[in-house]
């Protein structure tokens, strides 16, 4: 496992972008991802770095249990992000826009990525921690992993 590759990241971030479906992973403990990303949850408990992500994934993560008709359990995840020591939730705003129009117009990104990565490139995060392939792509003055990549798959 790649555990010691993300210590290493986030030691060389101040803030870190982080993509809904690292949140996914680690409230819904996946088998593969949850002890992974556990070291970025402890780092923002710890206050060791600030977490930057976007209204959208307040929006994505409670997408899940609003369909299955679990709004305790939405009403829980919405109120455990809202309060999440050193972890800010920007909102999209018409700069967010115009920085993910920009980020859409050069890589040809989905909007919602687009708006995401534009949200933490603007809260100023050096890193993002992501699993999303297409986003890889992307050199805008960040660092970004995918958890994919910190997997040893002997």
């Amino acid at each position: 496992m790649g555990r010691k590759d993300l210590t290493g990241f986030l030691a060389r971030q101040k803030s870190v972008g982080i993509d809904t479906m690292v949140f996914i992973y680690y409230l819904e403990d996946h088998p593969t991802y949850s002890l992974l990303v556990r070291p970025l949850f402890e780092a923002l408990e710890s206050g060791k770095i600030v977490g930057v992500t976007s209204v959208i994934t307040l929006m994505e993560i409670l997408v899940h249990p609003k369909r299955s008709g679990k709004v305790m359990a939405a009403r829980d995840y919405q109120d455990l992000l809202l309060t999440y020591p050193n972890l800010i939730i920007a909102d999209i705003d018409k700069e967010t826009a115009d920085i993910a129009s920009d980020l859409r117009a050069k890589y040809g990104i989905r909007p919602p990525d687009a708006l995401q990565l534009a949200a933490v490139l603007q809260g100023g995060a050096s890193g993002f921690i992501t699993n999303d392939t297409q986003l890889k792509q992307v050199e805008e003055g960040i660092e970004i992993v995918l958890l994919d990549d910190l997997i040893d798959r002997r």
